[in-house]
Protein backbone atom coordinates (compact mmCIF):
# COMPACT_ATOMS: atom_id res chain seq x y z
CA UNK A 1 0.00 0.00 0.00
CA UNK A 2 1.44 3.44 -0.90
CA UNK A 3 2.51 5.76 1.93
CA UNK A 4 -0.14 8.29 2.96
CA UNK A 5 -0.07 11.66 1.28
CA UNK A 6 0.31 14.78 3.41
CA UNK A 7 -3.16 16.09 4.21
CA UNK A 8 -2.84 19.14 1.95
CA UNK A 9 -1.70 17.03 -1.01
CA UNK A 10 -4.44 14.47 -0.40
CA UNK A 11 -7.14 17.14 -0.31
CA UNK A 12 -5.88 18.70 -3.53
CA UNK A 13 -5.87 15.32 -5.26
CA UNK A 14 -9.31 14.45 -3.95
CA UNK A 15 -10.79 17.78 -4.99
CA UNK A 16 -9.52 17.24 -8.53
CA UNK A 17 -10.85 13.66 -8.62
CA UNK A 18 -14.16 14.63 -7.10
CA UNK A 19 -15.43 16.83 -9.92
CA UNK A 20 -18.95 15.72 -10.88
CA UNK A 21 -19.13 13.15 -13.67
CA UNK A 22 -21.16 13.85 -16.76
CA UNK A 23 -24.50 12.10 -16.74
CA UNK A 24 -25.10 9.79 -19.67
CA UNK A 25 -27.50 11.30 -22.17
CA UNK A 26 -30.61 9.27 -22.79
CA UNK A 27 -33.74 7.93 -21.18
CA UNK A 28 -32.50 5.07 -19.00
CA UNK A 29 -34.84 5.25 -15.96
CA UNK A 30 -33.36 3.31 -13.02
CA UNK A 31 -30.56 2.02 -15.29
CA UNK A 32 -29.19 5.55 -15.71
CA UNK A 33 -25.43 5.67 -15.01
CA UNK A 34 -24.69 7.70 -11.91
CA UNK A 35 -23.65 11.34 -11.74
CA UNK A 36 -23.51 13.39 -8.51
CA UNK A 37 -26.21 16.03 -8.46
CA UNK A 38 -24.24 18.84 -6.80
CA UNK A 39 -20.71 20.16 -7.04
CA UNK A 40 -18.62 19.82 -3.89
CA UNK A 41 -17.69 23.48 -4.03
CA UNK A 42 -21.33 24.55 -3.63
CA UNK A 43 -22.15 22.75 -0.37
CA UNK A 44 -23.39 24.96 2.46
CA UNK A 45 -21.03 25.77 5.32
CA UNK A 46 -22.23 24.40 8.68
CA UNK A 47 -23.27 26.92 11.33
CA UNK A 48 -20.47 28.52 13.35
CA UNK A 49 -19.03 26.27 16.03
CA UNK A 50 -20.07 22.95 14.47
CA UNK A 51 -17.54 20.34 13.35
CA UNK A 52 -18.19 17.06 11.49
CA UNK A 53 -18.03 14.00 13.75
CA UNK A 54 -19.72 11.26 11.69
CA UNK A 55 -21.19 10.30 8.32
CA UNK A 56 -23.39 7.46 7.11
CA UNK A 57 -24.40 6.18 3.73
CA UNK A 58 -26.72 3.78 1.99
CA UNK A 59 -25.99 3.23 -1.69
CA UNK A 60 -27.40 1.16 -4.48
CA UNK A 61 -24.92 -1.09 -6.25
CA UNK A 62 -23.22 0.41 -9.30
CA UNK A 63 -23.93 -0.13 -12.99
CA UNK A 64 -24.32 -3.82 -13.78
CA UNK A 65 -25.09 -6.25 -16.53
CA UNK A 66 -28.39 -7.97 -17.14
CA UNK A 67 -29.43 -10.14 -14.20
CA UNK A 68 -30.03 -13.16 -16.39
CA UNK A 69 -30.22 -14.40 -19.97
CA UNK A 70 -33.85 -13.49 -20.59
CA UNK A 71 -34.80 -10.42 -22.65
CA UNK A 72 -31.62 -10.64 -24.72
CA UNK A 73 -32.10 -14.30 -25.67
CA UNK A 74 -35.82 -13.87 -26.42
CA UNK A 75 -35.14 -10.90 -28.67
CA UNK A 76 -32.26 -12.75 -30.35
CA UNK A 77 -34.61 -15.67 -31.05
CA UNK A 78 -36.99 -13.21 -32.72
CA UNK A 79 -34.12 -11.77 -34.75
CA UNK A 80 -32.93 -15.21 -35.90
CA UNK A 81 -36.41 -16.12 -37.11
CA UNK A 82 -36.66 -12.83 -38.99
CA UNK A 83 -33.26 -13.47 -40.53
CA UNK A 84 -34.40 -16.93 -41.66
CA UNK A 85 -37.43 -15.33 -43.33
CA UNK A 86 -35.35 -12.54 -44.91
CA UNK A 87 -37.51 -10.10 -42.93
CA UNK A 88 -34.82 -7.70 -41.70
CA UNK A 89 -34.10 -4.13 -42.74
CA UNK A 90 -30.45 -3.07 -43.28
CA UNK A 91 -30.39 -1.67 -39.72
CA UNK A 92 -32.14 -4.78 -38.44
CA UNK A 93 -29.40 -7.00 -39.85
CA UNK A 94 -26.96 -5.26 -37.49
CA UNK A 95 -29.12 -5.85 -34.43
CA UNK A 96 -28.47 -9.59 -34.10
CA UNK A 97 -24.67 -9.37 -33.89
CA UNK A 98 -25.02 -6.54 -31.36
CA UNK A 99 -27.37 -8.60 -29.19
CA UNK A 100 -24.94 -11.50 -29.37
CA UNK A 101 -22.07 -9.18 -28.36
CA UNK A 102 -24.15 -7.98 -25.39
CA UNK A 103 -24.91 -11.57 -24.40
CA UNK A 104 -21.22 -12.47 -24.54
CA UNK A 105 -20.27 -9.41 -22.47
CA UNK A 106 -22.82 -10.41 -19.83
CA UNK A 107 -21.79 -14.07 -19.81
CA UNK A 108 -18.16 -13.09 -19.18
CA UNK A 109 -18.78 -9.95 -17.10
CA UNK A 110 -16.22 -9.56 -14.35
CA UNK A 111 -13.69 -11.99 -15.83
CA UNK A 112 -10.17 -11.10 -14.71
CA UNK A 113 -11.49 -8.26 -12.54
CA UNK A 114 -9.95 -8.48 -9.09
CA UNK A 115 -12.54 -9.22 -6.37
CA UNK A 116 -15.25 -10.35 -8.79
CA UNK A 117 -15.59 -13.95 -7.67
CA UNK A 118 -17.87 -15.43 -10.34
CA UNK A 119 -17.92 -13.87 -13.82
CA UNK A 120 -21.29 -13.66 -15.50
CA UNK A 121 -24.69 -12.00 -15.66
CA UNK A 122 -25.55 -9.56 -12.88
CA UNK A 123 -22.01 -8.46 -12.03
CA UNK A 124 -20.82 -4.87 -11.85
CA UNK A 125 -19.51 -3.35 -15.06
CA UNK A 126 -16.37 -1.23 -15.16
CA UNK A 127 -18.67 1.80 -15.03
CA UNK A 128 -20.31 0.42 -11.88
CA UNK A 129 -16.96 -0.21 -10.23
CA UNK A 130 -15.81 3.31 -10.96
CA UNK A 131 -19.10 4.80 -9.72
CA UNK A 132 -18.40 3.44 -6.23
CA UNK A 133 -14.70 4.21 -6.27
CA UNK A 134 -15.45 7.84 -7.06
CA UNK A 135 -18.31 7.99 -4.57
CA UNK A 136 -15.76 7.13 -1.86
CA UNK A 137 -13.34 9.76 -3.16
CA UNK A 138 -16.00 12.43 -2.96
CA UNK A 139 -16.97 11.39 0.58
CA UNK A 140 -13.36 11.97 1.65
CA UNK A 141 -13.26 15.28 -0.16
CA UNK A 142 -16.52 16.43 1.45
CA UNK A 143 -15.38 15.69 5.01
CA UNK A 144 -11.57 15.99 4.98
CA UNK A 145 -11.17 17.07 8.59
CA UNK A 146 -13.34 14.22 9.88
CA UNK A 147 -11.41 11.50 8.09
CA UNK A 148 -8.03 13.09 8.80
CA UNK A 149 -8.84 13.11 12.53
CA UNK A 150 -10.23 9.57 12.46
CA UNK A 151 -7.08 8.35 10.70
CA UNK A 152 -4.82 10.25 13.08
CA UNK A 153 -6.54 8.69 16.10
CA UNK A 154 -6.64 5.15 14.65
CA UNK A 155 -4.02 3.78 17.05
CA UNK A 156 -5.00 5.63 20.22
CA UNK A 157 -8.78 6.12 19.96
CA UNK A 158 -10.00 3.90 17.11
CA UNK A 159 -13.43 4.51 15.60
CA UNK A 160 -14.99 1.94 13.29
CA UNK A 161 -15.98 2.27 9.64
CA UNK A 162 -18.91 -0.15 9.82
CA UNK A 163 -19.69 -1.76 6.45
CA UNK A 164 -22.72 -3.90 5.60
CA UNK A 165 -24.40 -5.14 2.44
CA UNK A 166 -27.34 -7.23 1.25
CA UNK A 167 -25.33 -10.39 0.60
CA UNK A 168 -25.98 -10.25 -3.16
CA UNK A 169 -22.78 -10.27 -5.23
CA UNK A 170 -23.17 -6.84 -6.85
CA UNK A 171 -23.93 -5.16 -3.50
CA UNK A 172 -21.05 -6.96 -1.79
CA UNK A 173 -18.69 -6.01 -4.62
CA UNK A 174 -19.86 -2.39 -4.53
CA UNK A 175 -18.94 -2.35 -0.83
CA UNK A 176 -15.53 -3.77 -1.64
CA UNK A 177 -14.71 -1.30 -4.39
CA UNK A 178 -15.98 1.63 -2.31
CA UNK A 179 -13.92 0.70 0.74
CA UNK A 180 -10.84 -0.17 -1.34
CA UNK A 181 -10.95 3.31 -2.85
CA UNK A 182 -11.49 4.85 0.58
CA UNK A 183 -8.40 3.11 1.97
CA UNK A 184 -6.25 3.76 -1.10
CA UNK A 185 -6.78 7.50 -0.62
CA UNK A 186 -6.65 7.42 3.19
CA UNK A 187 -4.50 4.40 4.21
CA UNK A 188 -4.58 5.35 7.90
CA UNK A 189 -8.23 4.24 7.95
CA UNK A 190 -7.38 0.62 7.02
CA UNK A 191 -7.42 -0.89 10.55
CA UNK A 192 -10.80 0.72 11.26
CA UNK A 193 -12.82 -1.14 8.63
CA UNK A 194 -15.34 -3.40 10.39
CA UNK A 195 -17.80 -5.98 9.04
CA UNK A 196 -20.25 -6.69 11.89
CA UNK A 197 -21.69 -10.18 12.40
CA UNK A 198 -24.89 -10.89 10.51
CA UNK A 199 -28.14 -11.11 12.49
CA UNK A 200 -28.30 -14.40 14.43
CA UNK A 201 -29.06 -17.53 12.36
CA UNK A 202 -32.29 -17.56 10.38
CA UNK A 203 -34.85 -18.91 9.57
CA UNK A 204 -36.06 -18.86 13.17
CA UNK A 205 -38.84 -20.78 14.85
CA UNK A 206 -40.34 -24.26 14.77
CA UNK A 207 -42.03 -23.66 11.40
CA UNK A 208 -38.72 -22.92 9.72
CA UNK A 209 -38.36 -25.29 6.78
CA UNK A 210 -34.56 -25.59 6.88
CA UNK A 211 -31.71 -25.50 9.38
CA UNK A 212 -30.86 -21.91 10.42
CA UNK A 213 -27.78 -20.51 8.71
CA UNK A 214 -25.57 -17.65 9.89
CA UNK A 215 -24.80 -15.32 6.98
CA UNK A 216 -21.22 -14.06 6.50
CA UNK A 217 -19.99 -11.05 8.46
CA UNK A 218 -21.20 -7.80 6.91
CA UNK A 219 -24.46 -9.22 5.55
CA UNK A 220 -27.77 -7.80 6.81
CA UNK A 221 -30.74 -8.90 4.74
CA UNK A 222 -33.27 -7.39 7.16
CA UNK A 223 -31.91 -3.90 6.48
CA UNK A 224 -30.71 -4.19 2.90
CA UNK A 225 -32.72 -6.96 1.21
CA UNK A 226 -35.98 -6.52 3.09
CA UNK A 227 -38.08 -6.41 -0.07
CA UNK A 228 -37.39 -10.09 -0.68
CA UNK A 229 -37.14 -11.82 2.69
CA UNK A 230 -37.98 -15.50 2.24
CA UNK A 231 -39.26 -18.20 4.62
CA UNK A 232 -36.37 -20.53 3.77
CA UNK A 233 -33.72 -17.94 4.73
CA UNK A 234 -35.33 -15.29 6.93
CA UNK A 235 -38.43 -16.67 8.69
CA UNK A 236 -39.14 -14.92 12.01
CA UNK A 237 -41.69 -16.49 14.37
CA UNK A 238 -41.27 -14.49 17.57
CA UNK A 239 -43.25 -11.25 17.62
CA UNK A 240 -40.77 -9.88 20.17
CA UNK A 241 -37.89 -10.37 17.72
CA UNK A 242 -36.68 -6.95 16.48
CA UNK A 243 -36.84 -8.23 12.88
CA UNK A 244 -40.39 -9.57 13.10
CA UNK A 245 -42.05 -6.36 11.84
CA UNK A 246 -39.67 -6.15 8.88
CA UNK A 247 -40.24 -9.79 7.93
CA UNK A 248 -44.02 -9.33 8.16
CA UNK A 249 -43.87 -6.14 6.08
CA UNK A 250 -41.77 -7.96 3.48
CA UNK A 251 -44.33 -10.76 3.20
CA UNK A 252 -47.13 -8.20 2.83
CA UNK A 253 -45.19 -6.46 0.08
CA UNK A 254 -44.50 -9.69 -1.80
CA UNK A 255 -48.19 -10.55 -1.62
CA UNK A 256 -48.97 -7.08 -3.00
CA UNK A 257 -46.60 -7.72 -5.92
CA UNK A 258 -48.71 -10.74 -6.92
CA UNK A 259 -52.10 -9.04 -6.74
CA UNK A 260 -54.28 -8.55 -9.80
CA UNK A 261 -54.86 -4.95 -8.75
CA UNK A 262 -51.16 -4.11 -9.02
CA UNK A 263 -50.76 -5.83 -12.38
CA UNK A 264 -53.83 -4.06 -13.73
CA UNK A 265 -52.23 -0.73 -12.76
CA UNK A 266 -48.84 -1.68 -14.19
CA UNK A 267 -50.27 -3.01 -17.46
CA UNK A 268 -52.57 -0.06 -18.12
CA UNK A 269 -50.23 1.80 -20.56
CA UNK A 270 -49.91 -1.27 -22.80
CA UNK A 271 -53.64 -1.05 -23.51
CA UNK A 272 -53.40 2.50 -24.83
CA UNK A 273 -53.09 3.34 -28.57
CA UNK A 274 -49.67 4.94 -27.92
CA UNK A 275 -48.23 1.52 -27.08
CA UNK A 276 -48.97 0.10 -30.52
CA UNK A 277 -47.76 3.24 -32.28
CA UNK A 278 -44.41 3.33 -30.47
CA UNK A 279 -43.86 -0.41 -30.90
CA UNK A 280 -44.45 -0.14 -34.65
CA UNK A 281 -42.19 2.90 -34.92
CA UNK A 282 -39.32 1.08 -33.16
CA UNK A 283 -39.71 -2.33 -34.74
CA UNK A 284 -40.46 -1.37 -38.36
CA UNK A 285 -37.01 0.20 -38.52
CA UNK A 286 -35.64 -3.32 -37.89
CA UNK A 287 -38.17 -5.90 -39.11
CA UNK A 288 -40.39 -6.21 -42.19
CA UNK A 289 -44.02 -5.21 -41.55
CA UNK A 290 -45.29 -8.62 -42.67
CA UNK A 291 -43.08 -10.33 -40.08
CA UNK A 292 -44.39 -8.03 -37.37
CA UNK A 293 -47.96 -8.72 -38.49
CA UNK A 294 -47.45 -12.40 -37.61
CA UNK A 295 -46.53 -11.44 -34.07
CA UNK A 296 -49.36 -8.95 -33.76
CA UNK A 297 -52.05 -11.45 -34.77
CA UNK A 298 -50.67 -14.15 -32.48
CA UNK A 299 -49.24 -16.38 -35.23
CA UNK A 300 -45.73 -16.24 -33.76
CA UNK A 301 -43.97 -15.98 -30.42
CA UNK A 302 -40.34 -16.06 -29.33
CA UNK A 303 -38.76 -17.30 -26.10
CA UNK A 304 -35.37 -17.34 -24.39
CA UNK A 305 -34.59 -20.89 -25.44
CA UNK A 306 -31.39 -22.47 -26.73
CA UNK A 307 -27.80 -22.64 -25.51
CA UNK A 308 -24.99 -20.21 -26.21
CA UNK A 309 -21.29 -20.74 -25.61
CA UNK A 310 -18.93 -17.81 -25.13
CA UNK A 311 -15.15 -17.83 -24.69
CA UNK A 312 -12.98 -15.02 -23.33
CA UNK A 313 -10.48 -13.29 -25.61
CA UNK A 314 -7.58 -15.09 -23.92
CA UNK A 315 -9.27 -18.47 -24.35
CA UNK A 316 -9.09 -19.20 -20.62
CA UNK A 317 -12.80 -18.99 -19.75
CA UNK A 318 -15.67 -20.64 -21.60
CA UNK A 319 -19.26 -20.35 -20.42
CA UNK A 320 -22.35 -22.00 -21.83
CA UNK A 321 -25.65 -20.29 -21.10
CA UNK A 322 -29.00 -22.02 -21.55
CA UNK A 323 -32.30 -20.17 -21.68
CA UNK A 324 -35.18 -21.14 -19.44
CA UNK A 325 -37.91 -20.56 -22.01
CA UNK A 326 -39.87 -18.51 -19.45
CA UNK A 327 -39.35 -15.10 -21.07
CA UNK A 328 -41.68 -15.01 -24.06
CA UNK A 329 -42.37 -12.29 -26.64
CA UNK A 330 -46.02 -12.50 -27.68
CA UNK A 331 -46.70 -8.93 -28.79
CA UNK A 332 -45.10 -5.97 -30.49
CA UNK A 333 -45.20 -4.08 -27.19
CA UNK A 334 -43.31 -6.89 -25.46
CA UNK A 335 -40.66 -6.95 -28.19
CA UNK A 336 -40.13 -3.20 -28.05
CA UNK A 337 -39.94 -3.10 -24.24
CA UNK A 338 -37.33 -5.86 -24.27
CA UNK A 339 -35.30 -3.93 -26.81
CA UNK A 340 -35.55 -0.91 -24.48
CA UNK A 341 -34.13 -3.05 -21.65
CA UNK A 342 -31.07 -3.82 -23.76
CA UNK A 343 -30.72 -0.16 -24.71
CA UNK A 344 -30.90 0.86 -21.04
CA UNK A 345 -28.49 -1.76 -19.68
CA UNK A 346 -25.95 -1.08 -22.43
CA UNK A 347 -25.60 2.51 -21.18
CA UNK A 348 -23.77 1.22 -18.10
CA UNK A 349 -21.69 -1.33 -20.04
CA UNK A 350 -19.90 0.97 -22.45
CA UNK A 351 -16.49 -0.46 -21.53
CA UNK A 352 -17.63 -4.01 -22.23
CA UNK A 353 -20.04 -3.56 -25.17
CA UNK A 354 -18.88 -1.51 -28.16
CA UNK A 355 -22.34 -1.62 -29.76
CA UNK A 356 -24.44 1.56 -29.74
CA UNK A 357 -27.97 0.44 -28.88
CA UNK A 358 -29.28 4.00 -29.06
CA UNK A 359 -29.46 3.66 -32.86
CA UNK A 360 -32.15 1.00 -32.37
CA UNK A 361 -34.18 3.16 -29.98
CA UNK A 362 -35.06 6.65 -31.29
CA UNK A 363 -35.10 9.31 -28.58
CA UNK A 364 -38.86 9.83 -28.62
CA UNK A 365 -39.42 6.10 -28.23
CA UNK A 366 -36.76 5.79 -25.52
CA UNK A 367 -38.60 8.48 -23.58
CA UNK A 368 -41.88 6.59 -23.97
CA UNK A 369 -40.44 3.27 -22.77
CA UNK A 370 -38.73 5.03 -19.87
CA UNK A 371 -42.20 6.28 -18.96
CA UNK A 372 -43.52 2.71 -19.16
CA UNK A 373 -40.77 1.56 -16.78
CA UNK A 374 -41.38 4.53 -14.46
CA UNK A 375 -45.10 3.82 -14.47
CA UNK A 376 -44.45 0.24 -13.37
CA UNK A 377 -41.89 1.24 -10.72
CA UNK A 378 -44.12 3.99 -9.32
CA UNK A 379 -46.76 1.39 -8.45
CA UNK A 380 -44.47 -1.56 -7.69
CA UNK A 381 -41.61 0.12 -5.77
CA UNK A 382 -42.53 3.77 -5.37
CA UNK A 383 -45.30 5.67 -3.57
CA UNK A 384 -48.04 3.57 -5.30
CA UNK A 385 -51.67 4.23 -4.43
CA UNK A 386 -53.31 5.78 -1.40
CA UNK A 387 -55.25 2.54 -1.01
CA UNK A 388 -52.03 0.49 -0.75
CA UNK A 389 -51.35 2.16 2.64
CA UNK A 390 -47.56 2.23 2.37
CA UNK A 391 -47.11 -1.48 1.62
CA UNK A 392 -44.40 -0.60 -0.92
CA UNK A 393 -42.16 1.02 1.68
CA UNK A 394 -43.01 -0.14 5.20
CA UNK A 395 -40.35 -2.85 5.05
CA UNK A 396 -37.78 -0.02 4.69
CA UNK A 397 -38.72 1.55 8.02
CA UNK A 398 -36.07 -0.54 9.79
CA UNK A 399 -33.44 0.92 7.47
CA UNK A 400 -34.72 4.42 8.22
CA UNK A 401 -34.56 3.65 11.94
CA UNK A 402 -31.00 2.39 11.56
CA UNK A 403 -29.96 5.87 10.42
CA UNK A 404 -31.55 7.39 13.52
CA UNK A 405 -30.06 4.76 15.84
CA UNK A 406 -26.57 5.61 14.62
CA UNK A 407 -27.07 9.27 15.53
CA UNK A 408 -28.70 8.29 18.83
CA UNK A 409 -25.43 6.60 19.76
CA UNK A 410 -23.51 9.80 19.08
CA UNK A 411 -26.01 11.75 21.17
CA UNK A 412 -25.41 9.39 24.09
CA UNK A 413 -21.65 9.90 23.81
CA UNK A 414 -20.89 6.63 22.01
CA UNK A 415 -18.37 7.56 19.30
CA UNK A 416 -17.26 4.05 18.38
CA UNK A 417 -18.55 4.48 14.84
CA UNK A 418 -16.98 7.11 12.59
CA UNK A 419 -19.09 6.05 9.60
CA UNK A 420 -21.61 3.42 8.58
CA UNK A 421 -21.57 2.31 4.95
CA UNK A 422 -24.47 0.26 3.57
CA UNK A 423 -24.82 -1.25 0.07
CA UNK A 424 -28.12 -2.38 -1.36
CA UNK A 425 -30.49 -2.30 -4.34
CA UNK A 426 -33.03 -0.06 -6.08
CA UNK A 427 -35.77 -2.08 -4.37
CA UNK A 428 -34.56 -0.62 -1.04
CA UNK A 429 -33.42 2.86 -2.12
CA UNK A 430 -36.78 3.71 -3.72
CA UNK A 431 -38.87 2.62 -0.70
CA UNK A 432 -36.48 4.39 1.67
CA UNK A 433 -37.03 7.66 -0.19
CA UNK A 434 -40.77 7.17 0.32
CA UNK A 435 -40.31 6.22 3.98
CA UNK A 436 -38.25 9.37 4.50
CA UNK A 437 -40.92 11.52 2.84
CA UNK A 438 -38.38 13.11 0.51
CA UNK A 439 -39.56 15.47 -2.17
CA UNK A 440 -38.26 13.10 -4.84
CA UNK A 441 -40.54 10.36 -3.52
CA UNK A 442 -43.59 12.60 -3.41
CA UNK A 443 -46.99 11.17 -2.53
CA UNK A 444 -49.13 8.17 -3.51
CA UNK A 445 -51.97 8.59 -5.97
CA UNK A 446 -55.58 7.48 -5.63
CA UNK A 447 -56.12 4.26 -7.58
CA UNK A 448 -58.50 6.20 -9.81
CA UNK A 449 -55.73 8.62 -10.91
CA UNK A 450 -53.13 7.19 -13.25
CA UNK A 451 -49.44 8.10 -13.02
CA UNK A 452 -48.18 10.10 -16.00
CA UNK A 453 -45.18 12.24 -16.90
CA UNK A 454 -47.46 15.20 -17.47
CA UNK A 455 -48.98 15.16 -13.99
CA UNK A 456 -46.29 13.61 -11.77
CA UNK A 457 -42.58 14.50 -11.35
CA UNK A 458 -41.55 11.06 -9.97
CA UNK A 459 -38.73 9.70 -12.16
CA UNK A 460 -36.69 6.55 -11.63
CA UNK A 461 -33.51 8.18 -12.94
CA UNK A 462 -33.76 10.78 -10.15
CA UNK A 463 -34.92 8.55 -7.32
CA UNK A 464 -32.69 5.55 -8.02
CA UNK A 465 -30.14 5.71 -10.81
CA UNK A 466 -27.36 3.16 -10.57
CA UNK A 467 -25.24 3.85 -7.45
CA UNK A 468 -28.05 6.05 -6.04
CA UNK A 469 -27.30 7.00 -2.46
CA UNK A 470 -28.48 8.77 0.68
CA UNK A 471 -25.96 10.23 3.12
CA UNK A 472 -26.30 11.91 6.51
CA UNK A 473 -23.45 14.11 7.71
CA UNK A 474 -23.51 14.78 11.46
CA UNK A 475 -21.92 17.82 13.15
CA UNK A 476 -21.48 18.72 16.83
CA UNK A 477 -20.64 21.91 18.71
CA UNK A 478 -18.96 22.46 22.09
CA UNK A 479 -22.26 22.13 23.95
CA UNK A 480 -22.91 18.69 22.44
CA UNK A 481 -25.72 19.78 20.12
CA UNK A 482 -25.96 17.56 17.03
CA UNK A 483 -27.09 18.74 13.62
CA UNK A 484 -27.65 16.69 10.47
CA UNK A 485 -27.40 17.39 6.76
CA UNK A 486 -29.00 14.98 4.27
CA UNK A 487 -27.55 14.40 0.81
CA UNK A 488 -29.54 12.49 -1.80
CA UNK A 489 -27.41 11.50 -4.78
CA UNK A 490 -24.94 13.96 -3.25
CA UNK A 491 -27.33 16.89 -3.46
CA UNK A 492 -28.28 18.77 -0.29
CA UNK A 493 -31.87 17.69 0.23
CA UNK A 494 -34.67 18.61 2.59
CA UNK A 495 -36.07 16.14 5.07
CA UNK A 496 -39.86 15.73 4.93
CA UNK A 497 -41.74 19.01 4.81
CA UNK A 498 -43.24 18.58 8.29
CA UNK A 499 -39.69 18.85 9.71
CA UNK A 500 -39.13 22.46 8.60
CA UNK A 501 -39.27 23.49 12.24
CA UNK A 502 -36.13 21.46 12.90
CA UNK A 503 -34.01 23.57 10.52
CA UNK A 504 -31.25 25.57 12.15
CA UNK A 505 -32.54 28.62 10.27
CA UNK A 506 -35.17 29.22 7.59
CA UNK A 507 -33.99 27.58 4.38
CA UNK A 508 -31.01 25.91 6.09
CA UNK A 509 -29.99 22.40 4.99
CA UNK A 510 -28.82 21.68 8.56
CA UNK A 511 -31.36 20.26 11.02
CA UNK A 512 -31.27 20.04 14.80
CA UNK A 513 -31.18 16.31 15.50
CA UNK A 514 -33.33 16.36 18.64
CA UNK A 515 -36.12 18.12 16.76
CA UNK A 516 -35.62 15.99 13.64
CA UNK A 517 -36.12 12.67 15.40
CA UNK A 518 -39.22 14.04 17.13
CA UNK A 519 -40.59 15.08 13.75
CA UNK A 520 -40.16 11.52 12.41
CA UNK A 521 -41.57 9.96 15.56
CA UNK A 522 -38.31 8.22 16.37
CA UNK A 523 -37.78 7.30 20.00
CA UNK A 524 -34.26 6.44 21.08
CA UNK A 525 -33.85 3.08 22.80
CA UNK A 526 -32.86 3.24 26.46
Amino acid sequence: MPPPLPLSSMLLALTICAAPAQAAEGHYQTKAPYAPQQDLATYATPPAGFQPIYTQLVARHGARGLTGMKSDAALYAMWRQAAAQDALTPLGRELGPDILALMQANALLGYRVADIERPGYGNLSQTGIEEHRQLAVRMLARLPTLFAQVGQDAATAPRQLVTIHSGVDRARDSARFFTQSLLEHAPALAPLLYLPPAPAPYPQGRKAAVQPILQPDGVNRFLLYAHKLAPQTDFVADRANPHYATYAASQAYQYYERTKQLHALMDAPARQPEAAAHARHVLERLFAPAFLDQLERGAASFADTGSYTFTSADGQLTRTMTGSGKTVIRSLHAAATKLYKLYAIAAGMRHEVPADFSRYMPAEDARYYAYIADHEDFYQKGPATTESSGVTWRFALALREDFFKEVDALASGDLRHAAKLRFTHAEMIIPLASAMGLQQALAPLPASASYSYESNPWRGQNVSPLAANMQWDVYRNDTGQLIVRLLYNEKETDFQASCDGARMAPGSVFYDYAKLKTCYGHVAAR
